[in-house]
């Protein structure tokens, strides 16, 4: 008679990692006691330990079944053929650590039991504390908490992904919140792309927020980004759209003459006059581009008698003592000519050089963006904004110190309000001026290498897509490619992981599956998976809200776990709206919400007011619900 009260049955078929276990006939009622701990016996996504030799095999049921005895064999197994499929997943020697593979294979006959509280702390516990944080604890003991490896969640790369309501901002919340804590990583650097603005509230202290139309009372700080720093083809496309090879050309020689002009005006380190290509961030004036540009496009001449080149006269409306009528670089005021025809043949116009471009509705997009509030982010980037001449009061360290360098350990750029139209060109600029920072950097004690940068990318589907090849999505698959050589890691952030390209996906070593009830999406995260845990991951459509199922190079297991949220009253701005509700009063607004509730007379005025700002900025001073009609119509 067996004493052992963890022995569940026997191994009766291999195949891979694939084992077929026999349920023992001791095993009667589903449950097992040990140690004062009950067991429940069979549980998908449930561990079982196979004893061989001076080692343990370890594996994961990934299906039950059972099937009626045949009459001759009622008597051998009165309670039927019960089984257990099971995949296999690591080993671990006699008082050494768990590791992930297998040396060998059990045989027929071996026995299977199984893993208690004692064998899971054995296996989740840390290696190294240095190495592994605590973002929760399993979802079937409480009392065992949750481990991943930081240094491969971090520079490895990682995706979480779950349908909407699954609480996967929460569990983002919850899980940088660990792995930026003051306490263990006082130097850790995490950026956030908040594509919804929904992290400020959640990551309150720990974070510094960056947005457009900041509120100071809420130490928001305003979101710049320097048109300048952008890569010649990312900043012609932003500012004129798509361009044929031959107004390509031109445009590239003003923006050199003009970087140039501005290097010469101020000078900086390192920078030669023979280095500088039109892909170096150096600042020059956008204004005073769209100037020269439009003198070229819409100027008339007037050839003096003799028809010199050098004694060629702009035909300006009356005559050239008029300052309106020669316009204005930095107002965006366009010079007015006389509305002639120019002088002379089309051959002599080119050789004076005043054949026109041909870009005259480039030059009024760029006009109508220079003058848009909406753009102010980029065209007028306060300190990082160039004069006339180029010069500016803060350069390109100043803004990467503000991004990954400053106090706190994350940084949120919400991206809420830039327009929808340039967000993936956005976007895409963002994370090529960061990774080419440290890129170069890499062997600084501020690079990356020194000290790893984790980049939070949410809403991923919106711009890394199979068929987008936008800027956005080429940033992406360069840093999933090079990133872990230079410290730079990524996560990916979804709730459609079928829509993300394949190469970005299958780059993310460690995935946080949440709830996932659509078939395709399901197959996109177990075909990116590095272990065979079809099984495991046919679970994921009855995980609750907050639950995960963590697998890859991060976690010595595959772990089915609850992410710590983070504080109720700090949780991520997207839940979901109450159609019937207790009568709670939210945060921002006076009087119960929901259905159910009494209706009261309602006041739009506010509402048209905030969308005439464009700013969800709540003004408790001016929009009292409870003000007469003449305060609230001042």
């Amino acid at each position: 008679m067996r004493i052992d009260p963890s022995f569940i049955g026997t191994v009766q078929d291999v195949m891979g990692t694939t084992v077929t276990v026999a349920l023992s006939n001791e095993v009667v009622t589903g449950v097992s006691f040990i140690e004062g701990e009950c067991y429940r016996i069979g549980q998908v996504g449930s561990f079982v330990r196979i004893p061989i030799g001076f080692s343990d095999l370890y594996g994961l049921v990934s299906q039950v079944g059972a099937g009626a005895a045949p009459v001759n064999e009622l008597e051998s197994s009165p309670y039927g053929n019960r089984w257990l499929q099971i995949q296999l997943i690591g080993e671990r020697m006699r008082d050494e650590q768990f590791q992930r593979g297998i040396s060998q294979h059990p045989t027929i006959e071996d026995e299977v039991h199984i893993v208690t509280e004692k064998d899971l702390h054995a296996i989740y516990g840390p290696s190294d504390p240095i190495d592994f944080v605590s973002i929760g604890h399993l979802a079937s003991a409480e009392s065992i908490p949750a481990y991943v490896d930081i240094n491969k969640l971090v520079t490895r790369h990682s995706a979480i992904v779950g349908s909407t309501g699954c609480g996967k901002s929460t569990t983002v919340a919850g899980l940088l919140n660990s792995i930026s804590d003051k306490s263990h990583f006082p130097s850790a650097r995490i950026l956030v792309l908040d594509i919804h603005g929904e992290y400020s509230k959640a990551l309150k202290g720990n974070a510094n927020v960056f947005k457009i139309s900041a509120d100071s009372t809420k130490e928001e700080k305003e979101l710049q980004i320097p048109f300048w720093a952008l890569n010649f083809e990312e900043m012609t496309k932003f500012a004129f759209g798509n361009l044929d090879n031959s107004k390509y050309a031109i445009i590239s020689d003003w923006v050199m003459k003009l970087k140039l002009e501005s290097l010469s005006n101020q000078p900086i380190r390192g920078i030669k006059y023979n280095t500088v290509t039109v892909d170096t961030p150096i600042p020059f004036c956008l204004h005073k581009l769209w100037y020269e540009l439009y003198k070229k496009d819409f100027m008339t001449v007037i050839p003096k008698p003799g028809g010199a080149s050098d004694e060629v006269d702009p035909a300006y409306a009356k005559d050239n003592h008029d300052d309106n009528l020669v316009g204005d670089a930095m107002s965006i005021t366009p010079p007015t000519y006389r509305t002639i025809k120019t002088t002379g043949p089309a051959a002599e116009r080119v050789q004076w050089g005043k054949e026109p471009i041909g870009i005259r509705q480039q030059l009024a997009t760029l006009g109508s963006k220079l003058r848009d509030p909406r753009y102010n982010f980029i065209c007028n980037p306060g300190d990082w904004k160039p004069d006339i001449n180029g010069k500016i009061n803060s350069d390109l360290d100043s803004l990467i110190k503000n991004w990954i360098g400053n106090t706190k350990p994350i940084t949120i750029l919400d991206l809420s309000g830039i327009p929808s139209m340039i967000l993936n060109d956005i976007i895409g600029a963002v994370l090529r001026i960061i990774y080419d920072a440290v890129y170069w950097g890499r062997n600084l004690p501020e690079g990356a290498r020194e000290r790893p940068l984790l980049l939070i990318l949410e809403e991923a589907h919106t711009y890394l897509g199979k068929d987008n090849s936008g800027s956005a999505a080429l940033a992406v698959k360069r840093i999933a490619k090079e990133g872990r050589k230079y410290g730079v890691g990524m996560m990916v952030v979804s709730q459609r992981p079928s829509e993300i390209d394949t190469t970005i996906l299958s780059q993310c070593g460690t995935t946080l599956a949440m709830r996932l009830a659509n078939n395709v999406d399901r197959g996109h995260v177990s075909g990116a998976a590095s272990d065979n845990l079809k099984g495991l991951f046919e679970m994921l459509p009855i995980l609750r809200t907050g639950e995960a199922i963590i697998v890859g190079e991060a976690v010595s297991l595959p772990i089915r776990t609850i992410i710590d949220p983070p504080p109720f009253d700090r949780k991520p701005d997207s839940s979901d709206p109450k159609v019937a509700s207790h009568g709670s009063e939210e945060e921002g607004f006076e009087g119960p919400g929901g259905w159910n509730q009494k209706k009261e007379e309602e006041d739009y005025k506010p509402m048209i007011n905030q969308w005439r700002m464009q700013s969800a900025k709540y003004d408790h001073e001016f929009y009292k619900r409870k003000e007469d009609q003449g305060e609230n119509n001042e």
